[in-house]
Parts: structure tokens; C-alpha cells; sequence
């Protein structure tokens, strides 16, 4: 049987490391609701769908039939969340009904994957595990929170094959600058440069993240696709909680020249969860995955993007 796989979000941050790992075993169908970028318009079969437009959707599907799918679009702001709520909820909530209800229709033995987030989850200090309380603080991750409870309905009354992820923070090449490291990876090469007077404006430095390099995060959801049991949540997670300070730390020892750090207000939010790690045990008993990349070299990988990318 022919494998026929589709990436949303495809242009999007996860998804775009998504079609260049998934390119290598085979063919790619690549959904985005713009042009694809330069870079990667060879590794795949690139369809400009909206899947707000739930007749679009429904088409492209039903002439896909795709084997298994990767669903990556949606809204991935946090912060931007508290400014425009209707936008989380019509790209993640909406949007993933309509491919849901598309992959319904066509009754191809789908198999798709669900990248939520580890948002939900109600603040631990400790490793959380995917039996933590719910408790989403953010209408984004109120959204997320919505998104895999349509995954969970569609396996219950639809008889799809859904697997879902509660990822937690990954950064690395392309990642926008509406979140906090590549923002300082950003700000840093542009210093280089001399473009930017030496200052590097900082929200909260004090928040402790879990931080995954993105190829180690589409490792894990390429492997819950072919391992994960349906119906079940996984933690993608390196288990290891860093402080945004030490981000900032390991970027400024890596910059080429001397920086200063000013606090921004326009940075900080209106509810910031103090600590968010993972435990990803789930997942390794499932697939064996672990991350490969370490902290250095994802900071050091992301600084070198932002680099070429202001040249």
C-alpha cells in the first residue's frame, strides 16, 4: 500500500522540520494557507488549503486519502492569546474540527496526530505527567485544551485513529520571535551586526521551561504515528526544566560581542505559569524516544539561523 502523507501547517514552525524529516522517507503532501517557502518547495507536494474553509477541506481530503496526517496548523501564541482569543479558537478549535470531520468522511483508515500542548496542564513544581490536573490559564491554552477533546470525540463516535500530544516548549531554527529565545537569538545577531544599539530586551527571566529542540520534538510525533496506541496522550518533554535567564545565559556566552540585558514590560504576560516541565516516560516506554540534540547545541543552532537570517 502506498503511504500517502500530509503535514498541516506544513510553512509553520514544527511543520516545516516536519516536511524535511518526513521528505527523506517519502513522499509529502504539505498543506499552507501561503506559498511555500523557497527552501522546501522541492520536498513536497505543496496545496495552499485554509482549513477554515470546511468545503476546501473537505475536498483536498477526499482527493488525498492520505495514510496517515500530522496536523501542526493552528495559532501557537500564548501571549498574543490574551490580546485576540478568537483567533486561537478558529485556528485550533475550528480548524481541526473540519479536518476531523473531513478524515470522517472519507473513511481512509487515517492515521492522524494531534500536536497539542503541555499548556493545560494545572502548575507543578515536579516532572508533570499526563495523569496532572487540566487546568488551561490561557485562552490558547484553553483552545489546545478544546482541539484534543475533538480528537478524543472522533475516535468515540467517528471511529478514527487519533493519537495526541501535550508537547512542551521546543525552539530551534525558524521559531518566530513572538517567543522568548528566538527573540534573544534574534536580538543578538542583530547586535553583531551593528544594526541594533547592544541591548537585548527580556520579559520574565525567572519562569522555568522544558525546553526540546524541535527536531527532537518531530522525531517523537513521526514514531508516535507509527508506535502510539490510539486514544492515548503523550508528553513530549525533555524532562529537564531551564529558567529563561539561563536561554539568555547560554545565547550572550555565544554572541561574538558585549551585550546588556533591560527589563520590557510589552514583554511580560498577564498570567505566566512559574515552572511547566515534562515527563515524557510515556513516551519512551512507547517508542524509545529520547532527545538527541543537547541544550548547547539547540542554542547554539538557533543563534546561527538568526545569523544567516539578518544578513
Amino acid at each position: 500500500m502506498n503511504e500517502r502523507v500530509l503535514v498541516t501547517g506544513a510553512s509553520g514552525f514544527a511543520g516545516s522540520h516536519l516536511v524535511e524529516l518526513l521528505a527523506a522517507r517519502g513522499p509529502v503532501y504539505a498543506w499552507s494557507r501561503s506559498a511555500p517557502p523557497k527552501d522546501f518547495a522541492h520536498l513536497a507536494t505543496w496545496q495552499r488549503v485554509d482549513l477554515l474553509d470546511r468545503a476546501a477541506v473537505r475536498e483536498a481530503i477526499a482527493d488525498i486519502r492520505p495514510t496517515s496526517v500530522f496536523h501542526c496548523a493552528g495559532s501557537p501564541h500564548v501571549a498574543q492569546s490574551w490580546h485576540d482569543t478568537a483567533t486561537p479558537f478558529s485556528s485550533n478549535v475550528i480548524a481541526t474540527h473540519h479536518l476531523l470531520e473531513a478524515l470522517g468522511a472519507a473513511d481512509c483508515g487515517t492515521r492522524v496526530l494531534i500536536s497539542g500542548s503541555a499548556t493545560i496542564y494545572a502548575p507543578s513544581p515536579v516532572p508533570i505527567d499526563e495523569a496532572h490536573a487540566i487546568a488551561p490559564a490561557s485562552p490558547y491554552a484553553l483552545s489546545k485544551l478544546a482541539q484534543e477533546q475533538l480528537g478524543i470525540r472522533a475516535i468515540a463516535e467517528d471511529g478514527l485513529d487519533v493519537v495526541l500530544t501535550r508537547s512542551f516548549n521546543h525552539t530551534g531554527p525558524r521559531q518566530t520571535t513572538a517567543f522568548a529565545a528566538p527573540s534573544m537569538a534574534r536580538q543578538i545577531a542583530l547586535i553583531e551586526r551593528g544594526a541594533i544599539e547592544p541591548v537585548i530586551k527580556v520579559g520574565n527571566l525567572d519562569a522555568r521551561r522544558d525546553f526540546t529542540d524541535v527536531r527532537d520534538v518531530v522525531r517523537a510525533y513521526v514514531q508516535l504515528v507509527e508506535r502510539g496506541k490510539t486514544g492515548a496522550v503523550y508528553n513530549v518533554a525533555s524532562g529537564v526544566a531551564h529558567t529563561i535567564r539561563s536561554v539568555l545565559d547560554g545565547l550572550i556566552e555565544l554572541s561574538r560581542v558585549d551585550v546588556r540585558v533591560e527589563p520590557d514590560p510589552g514583554r511580560l504576560r498577564p498570567h505566566d505559569i512559574p515552572v511547566l516541565v515534562g515527563n515524557a516516560g510515556r513516551l519512551r516506554a512507547a517508542t524509545g524516544w529520547t532527545p538527541e540534540l543537547t541544550f548547547e547545541q539547540m542554542l547554539a543552532d538557533l543563534l546561527g539561523y538568526w545569523r544567516k537570517a539578518v544578513v
